[in-house]
């Protein structure tokens, strides 16, 4: 992470974690697979070791899709009263896929927040 950055020019972090790309060059693919995190980038040669999300996307993932799902399933039972079975129907495949989405997404953005600002792990100072 400590290579020249002058060589590539700046992206929006926004844009290329949205996307799924490198937070370097803005090209190369970020994920290998859904959620799994490649070694490097196929472009650039970026290292993603530096790359650790945690589970703070999973957080926010949680609470967006969690309110919004149980909003409108309250809102169908108020006004619609449907048997539980199209309940099930509806709200278990609606929290999976916009799950898996938002994570992907969220943590695409976490990683290049990271590269962007240079986080490391916290250290202690002892003086």
């Amino acid at each position: 992470m400590d290579e020249d950055k002058a060589l590539y020019p700046p992206i929006d972090p926004f844009s290329a974690g949205a996307r799924g790309r490198c937070p370097r060059c803005g090209e190369g693919k970020l994920f290998d697979g859904l959620l799994k995190v490649r070694p490097a980038c196929t472009n650039c040669g970026l290292d993603y070791s530096f790359a650790d999300s945690g589970d703070g996307p999973v957080v926010f993932v949680l609470l967006i899709v969690g309110f919004v799902v149980v909003g409108a399933a309250l809102w169908m039972e108020v006004n619609y009263n449907p048997p539980l079975w199209v309940h099930f129907l509806l709200w278990i495949p609606l929290v999976i896929g916009l799950g898996l989405w938002l994570t992907r997404i969220l943590k695409g953005l976490l990683i290049t927040l990271q590269y962007r600002n240079n986080a490391r792990p916290g250290e202690i100072d002892r003086g």
